[in-house]
């Protein structure tokens, strides 16, 4: 056993994925699990995207993880393996390359790779902290539906099965894609629930963002850009970071970190710890409705929140709109295009100005 996995981590017999989902996540999540159906379309698309030749070409070209190959990382799943009282033990691969990044993949069995850039990164418990993050992700089914929905996506698009247009189409994407994001937030949590230490899954996040000199970094100041990020600037920086994220599979860093730094003080991670959180015994018991009404509730109370300017201008205007949700869905709408457009009218005469 390595230094690691010998501290005592507490053990969480019977816990239920919805325990570290974050709530939009866990609403599509729920929802997914409810159809009818379901498996036999998995096994559809699981031929289609022939996962057994991914997982070949692993097994051809990295290491298998096992007690004589990587034995630190065995010990290290297996010990979260234990603590998220996991069904089975998930195969992990480890692969040459510099970039730093581990994924899950499969929809059959899920096996979890790891790239060699991010063990060169990261200490023992950071190690764990990324191994239980991807274990989240494949007891949560991520790959599964994720890989199902874009292929679904692609599919509708090559045929015609859904006549939508061009932004129709980059409506549902940037949906997509947001729900995966949440997803990586889920996987964060589902890390810290294995290494029972916040300051080291902060550590994992620092680390990403501005490599491994640690000394030269300080936790609260990393933390302050978050806050710093989503109040600076005006509208025209909130359509920006709209651009910059539209298509990132992964949130940036320094959000993350804030991100699992709030679940922390909420009490949500604590109460877990402690021996209170959901059973997996009950999950088909969990309404769809119900967990559409958390995740709402979730944007909203972070919508109000918000000090983004172009969240503040939708707030603004959202505000004023409440005979219908349609009228009110038009004055966000327009209120915002006159926004932008007086920015641009703006820039524009800046521009001849300076000319």
């Amino acid at each position: 056993m390595t230094d690691s996995v010998s501290r005592s981590y507490r053990s969480l017999p019977g816990i239920s994925t919805r325990a570290w989902e974050h709530p939009a996540d866990r609403a599509a999540l729920v929802a997914l699990r409810n159809l009818k159906g379901f498996d036999t379309v998995l096994k559809a698309i699981s031929a289609l995207l022939r996962e057994r030749q991914h997982r070949l070409l692993f097994l051809a070209s990295g290491v298998r993880v096992d007690d004589r190959q990587f034995p630190h990382l065995h010990d290290l799943l297996t010990d979260c393996v234990r603590v998220l009282d996991a069904p089975s033990t998930p195969e992990l691969y480890v692969v040459q390359d510099p970039t730093v990044n581990a994924m899950t993949i499969g929809m059959d069995t899920p096996f979890i790779v790891i790239n060699t850039g991010l063990l060169d990164l990261l200490d023992e418990e950071e190690q764990r902290f990324v191994v239980g993050h991807e274990l989240g992700h494949a007891l949560s089914g991520h790959a599964v539906y994720r890989t199902m929905l874009m292929h679904l996506l692609r599919l509708a698009g090559s045929f015609g099965w859904v006549p939508i247009g061009g932004w129709a189409l980059r409506a549902i994407v940037a949906a997509l894609m947001e729900w995966q994001r949440k997803s990586e937030l889920s996987g964060d949590r589902a890390g810290l629930l294995c290494v029972q230490d916040p300051d080291v899954a902060m550590r994992v996040h620092m680390k990403t963002a501005g490599g491994t000199k640690l000394s030269e970094m300080d936790t609260q100041r990393f933390l302050a850009q978050a806050a710093e990020y989503e109040r600076t600037g005006d509208l025209r920086d909130g359509v920006l970071k709209l651009l910059n994220l539209e298509l990132q599979s992964h949130p940036f860093s320094v959000l993350r970190a804030a991100d699992l730094n709030r679940w922390v003080e909420r009490g949500d991670y604590g109460r877990i710890v402690g021996g209170e959180y959901p059973q997996r015994a009950d999950d088909d018991k969990a309404s769809p409705a119900k967990e559409f009404k958390a995740a709402a509730r979730g944007y909203k109370d972070g919508f109000d929140a918000s000090a983004d300017p172009l969240i503040t201008t939708l707030r603004d205007f959202g505000s004023s709109a409440v005979n219908t949700v349609g009228q009110g869905v038009t004055d966000v709408a327009t209120g915002v295009g006159r926004k932008i457009d007086e920015w641009r009218r703006n820039s524009a005469r800046k521009r001849d100005e300076d000319e």
